[in-house]
């Protein structure tokens, strides 16, 4: 046996070449990432299935509608179906659905190499997206060179050849879609967790990148005055109240860009909108939040000793919440709860912490904060949109007897609110908020009110007592 250098082996020794190891491993991975792909394959295959039957209910049911809406319906019911299953926004498995049939129907060769795993997924998206702005005529043609272009290439060193010869065989103009593109600017926000979001803009290029440049140069404006400051500090030199410069701001350039772009979003007057008297830039930001007493109030600073704000162990102090559910730090919480002009309290339940009723609780303006306390999403079991978005459904419709009260009233976003009416899904109430879901396929889904930003008397049971010692020996 000899090693890689061609030496004999010691005798006895178990020889590991890396280099036949590194080619092992690499070629394992190479088979498992085949794999996958071709499952993934598989899987458009059949939400393209799943899009088909859909349309087909939709056939069946004799509906005759300009607008689609018996096509929407029954895709939405499928959507929903699968997404119980694959506990997704069943909003997102219907998007899937369309572009999946979409991708059987117009792209053959793609979804040929798709299934031979010659090109991955991402692949494929690219390909998809760009061909759409083709006419049938040329798609054919771009379908292959596209395909032939991505096999062996990664998707980004691959767009720029795919990008090309879109652009080649468009039937308009990069200006005539660019029109058409600016109708589809807006502005949305994501959620990113430990109390953080993302705001996302889509603007022509040119706004972006100046945007973008102005940010810069102003963050840039402040590194600099704040260097000067630090160096003047540190000379005894008095600074100038008027200028800028803060020898403690340590911020980093992209600390800067994001706390400028929000002073100005926040602060700034719309001036190229505006009129005269300044209707918009007087729109303040409006913010809802739910904050826990003991994490509105302050904590005691003076408190050093163990256990400070904690009450058997448990912590007191509880995360704020923002409409919808997502947690926000306590320092935040804290300066807008000081900024509120007013409060609306929500009583849970000690032992459970169901919402039991809010302030000034009457049949209308009060019912409805206490639903939208209680149901702070949609009711749907996998829908999370805020209660602004919502519907006050009647599970027992008011037509057929049902109450206007807690117990038949929950909240749903519009399009929820019409699957439950317009299809096959049914709803009924368990109690305290808790729905049950029916699919048209027969399986139950139980959706419970999210939990409020709180901690129950359950959890503040303090430990048994412990066993006294045992008594020391008589020796």
């Amino acid at each position: 046996m000899t090693n890689s250098t061609g030496t004999v082996a010691d005798s006895g020794v178990d020889p590991v070449d890396p280099a036949v190891v590194l080619a092992a491993l690499a070629s394992m991975v190479g088979e498992t990432e085949g794999s996958i792909v071709r499952l993934q394959a598989v899987r458009e295959a059949q939400l393209a299935v799943a899009q088909r039957f859909a349309e087909d209910l939709a056939a069946q049911s004799g509906s005759v509608s300009v607008r689609g809406e018996a096509a929407e319906l029954a895709q939405r019911s499928v959507a929903a179906e699968l997404a119980a299953v694959l506990h997704m926004s069943d909003r997102v498995v219907q998007g899937r659905m369309v572009r999946a049939a979409d991708l059987m129907a117009k792209y053959p060769a793609t979804m040929h190499a798709f299934t031979e795993a010659r090109i991955n997924a991402a692949h494929v998206r690219l390909i998809q997206d760009t061909g759409a702005r083709l006419d049938d005529e040329v798609r054919a043609e771009f379908e292959q060179a596209a395909v032939a272009a991505c096999v062996g290439e990664t998707p980004h060193r691959a767009k720029r050849i795919i990008e090309r010869l879109a652009e080649r065989l468009a039937p308009r103009s990069l200006t005539e879609r660019h029109r058409d593109a600016q109708k589809q600017r807006r502005v949305w926000r994501e959620d990113l967790g430990d109390g953080q979001k993302a705001l996302g803009l889509i603007h022509s290029a040119a706004v972006i990148d100046g945007i973008y440049d102005r940010l810069t140069q102003q963050a840039r404006m402040l590194k600099v005055a704040n260097a000067k400051a630090a160096k003047d500090a540190g000379s005894g030199l008095t600074p100038d109240p008027g200028e800028l410069g803060d020898p403690a701001d340590d911020r980093t350039t992209d600390q800067l860009r994001a706390d400028l772009c929000a002073d100005t979003l926040l602060t700034g007057a719309a001036s190229g909108h505006d009129t005269t008297v300044g209707l918009l830039s007087a729109i303040q930001a409006r913010v809802e939040i739910t904050i826990p007493a003991f994490t509105a109030m302050a904590p005691d600073t003076g408190a050093t000793h163990a256990g400070a704000g904690s009450a058997f162990g448990v912590r007191t102090e509880q995360p704020a919440e923002l409409a919808g559910g997502q947690p926000i730090d306590t320092d935040t919480a804290r300066i807008l709860a000081g900024d509120a002009a007013a409060w609306e309290r929500v009583l849970t339940h000690p032992i459970t912490g169901a919402i039991l009723a809010v302030d000034r609780y009457r049949p209308n303006a009060d019912l409805r904060r206490l639903l939208h306390a209680r149901d702070s999403r949609c009711r749907f079991s996998t829908c999370g949109l805020p209660p602004v978005t919502q519907d006050l459904d009647h599970t027992i419709d008011a037509a057929y007897g049902g109450a206007t009260e807690e117990g038949n009233l929950g909240g749903l976003c519009r399009r929820h609110h019409v699957l439950k009416h317009q299809t096959a899904w049914t709803v009924k109430q368990l109690g305290a908020g808790v729905l049950e879901w029916t699919s048209p396929a027969g399986a139950t889904y139980i959706d419970r009110p999210p939990s409020p930003v709180t901690f129950t008397i359950a959890d503040l049971e303090p430990d048994p007592e412990p066993d006294p010692p045992p008594e020391p020996p008589p020796f």
